[in-house]
């Protein structure tokens, strides 16, 4: 897996749930479908007169997520950019090209009142609950960071073992101290709970 097939996947996903944060700091989440994928970006239209336009020229951070039908999640963290006004017209005919449904919305010329957004820069996660044990990890497309999450053991491990047999997903190897496989991990706490050494961190 890769930021690549992340992006394909969201292709076949077509619609994706766009989270941002509202002018009174509150969540807000919508639904988009009007987008083009590159390789390494994604770009998507909105109109000037939408509250989500507002949303995102005022602050900006978006995180997108999509789930596929194999239980696979795929969320984005990125920061959205208003596009050149030279590049606007290509990239709005790109994507109308490919969701000829947007016509039905704005017919013609009309399509040109819109603008567009890119997402050169990101975070991608990709968590895949349908196998056994699940399977997480992190791309960055771009100039994007990733954010480590989740839990690790420290060097107050005493060795007892009691994370490893709480783990759900047999996440924890033996050793000094005992270590996390960040691949596996549910981030579900269940080895700090029950760790008597309070060696169980939380990233």
């Amino acid at each position: 897996m890769d930021a690549k097939t992340c992006l394909e996947k969201y292709k076949r996903i077509s619609v994706l749930n766009f989270a941002t944060v509202g002018m009174d700091g509150s969540p807000q989440v919508r639904c988009i479908s009007a987008i083009h994928y590159e390789d390494n970006a994604m770009y998507f239209f909105t109109a000037p007169g939408k509250t989500f336009y507002d949303e995102l020229i005022f602050d900006g951070r978006v995180q997108i997520l999509g789930y596929t039908k194999f239980k696979e999640m795929i969320r984005t963290s990125a920061v959205a950019k208003l596009v050149d006004e030279s590049e606007r017209k290509k990239w709005i005919d790109i994507i109308f090209d490919e969701q000829p449904y947007l016509a039905n919305l704005y017919a013609g010329e009309k399509r040109y009142i819109g603008v567009i957004f890119e997402i050169k820069d990101a975070e991608i996660e990709y968590f895949n609950l349908g196998v056994n044990p699940i399977f997480r990890e992190l791309y960055t497309i771009g100039n994007g960071k990733i954010n480590s999450r989740g839990y690790e053991i420290s060097e107050k491990c005493i060795g007892c073992g009691q994370c490893s047999e709480a783990c759900p997903q047999h996440a924890i190897d033996s050793g000094n101290p005992y270590v996390i496989n960040q691949t596996h991990c549910l981030h579900c706490g269940a080895c700090a709970k029950v760790c008597p050494a309070n060696a169980v961190i939380k990233i």
